[in-house]
């Protein structure tokens, strides 16, 4: 098989909506949990992944405080029609306490997704997401608000994130629901086990979060590695437990390099995901315009032969591994 000059598109499940198969996650970007970052650097990452051809861009209120949704606004003035936009919506005043959201009506929600709107300076989005990845009282206020959103062309369609398979049944309990978003990567093979044969079955497109596994699978790390002040993955090295998840994951990740001896393992690691039928799109975070050409990239090499996808099962076997964060 020859590399593809010009990106993949493919149309996310029941939306119709036609995405480029490598996307931009922007969560990073947003200025929290992942270190320090720069607009002017973030804005530029942008721009690279437009000029590749991606026209998929995955954010959420709550990445750096609505930060990351005001960057991608700045990035589609004059250019709106260039981008898919899809967002989320969901912990903003989430009651830990009751163990469920603030929308618990349907003009609340609305409101909380005009806010997303204000941020993208932008009259709709391709696709609003509940970020909630648990059955909560709130679920009936979602998808009612999500459709009255969707009628009023607010919203093109509407998913949820989460790799909870009943409460994606019940998301899509009346056959509504477009997209799901969810941890998916070599290290976390969990979704083969249902999850992708129903959305498989139901025309739910996928888009996969954490396909390099919080980094993990760039090969960049060690068992050395320190992560900056205000990045999340420190825990990794501060709790004992999770230390040792970390160290059995770097020992796979030493097994996948000889797969990658023509690329790098990130490219291996998304090419892996894009290989399986059931998914739509990745949607890799980067925060600079190098990680996310190397990411594109991608998109452009052959595909992984059924010898390689082999060792890969012999390394992570189907349905297996382990969710990586935060469900």
């Amino acid at each position: 098989m020859t590399a593809l000059t010009e990106i993949e598109k493919r149309v996310l499940g029941k939306s119709g909506i036609e995405v480029s198969v490598i996307g931009l996650g922007l969560w990073a970007i947003g200025g929290d949990f992942w270190g320090p970052t720069d607009d002017h650097q973030s804005l530029s990452t942008i721009d690279a992944a437009l000029n590749m051809g991606v026209n998929l861009f995955d954010t959420a209120d709550v990445y750096g405080g609505g930060h990351s949704e005001e960057l991608l606004g700045q990035a589609m003035k004059g250019r709106r029609d260039k981008f898919v936009v899809t967002t989320k919506i969901g912990w903003i005043g989430f009651d830990e306490e009751r163990g469920r959201t603030a929308y618990d009506t349907v003009e609340k929600l609305i409101d909380g997704v005009e806010s997303n709107l204000r941020r993208l300076q932008t009259d709709y989005v391709d696709l609003i997401q509940s970020h909630i990845d648990f059955r909560d009282p709130t679920i009936e206020v979602f998808i009612e608000g999500f459709q009255k959103l969707q009628r009023d062309g607010k919203v093109r369609a509407y998913g949820v994130s989460t790799s909870d398979f009943e409460y994606l049944k019940a998301f899509n309990a009346d056959g509504g629901c477009a997209t799901l978003q969810i941890d998916y990567s070599i290290l976390n093979r969990t979704a083969e086990a249902e999850i992708f044969l129903y959305c498989q079955e139901h025309n739910i497109g996928i888009l996969v979060r954490g396909p390099l596994a919080m980094g993990i699978l760039t090969g960049k790390f060690s068992p050395h590695t320190r992560f900056a002040p205000g990045d999340f993955r420190r825990r990794w090295h501060e709790n004992p437990e999770e230390y040792q998840i970390f160290l059995d994951d770097l020992a796979k990740v030493e097994k996948l390099r000889p797969l990658a001896e023509d690329h790098t393992l990130a490219q291996l690691a998304l090419q892996f995901v894009i290989a399986h039928p059931a998914v739509t799109a990745a949607i890799p975070g980067a925060k600079t315009p190098k990680q996310v050409r190397d990411n594109v990239g991608v998109a452009f090499l052959e595909r992984l032969t059924g010898e390689e996808l082999a060792e890969i099962d012999a390394i992570t076997p189907p349905s297996g591994g382990r969710k990586i964060w935060p469900a």
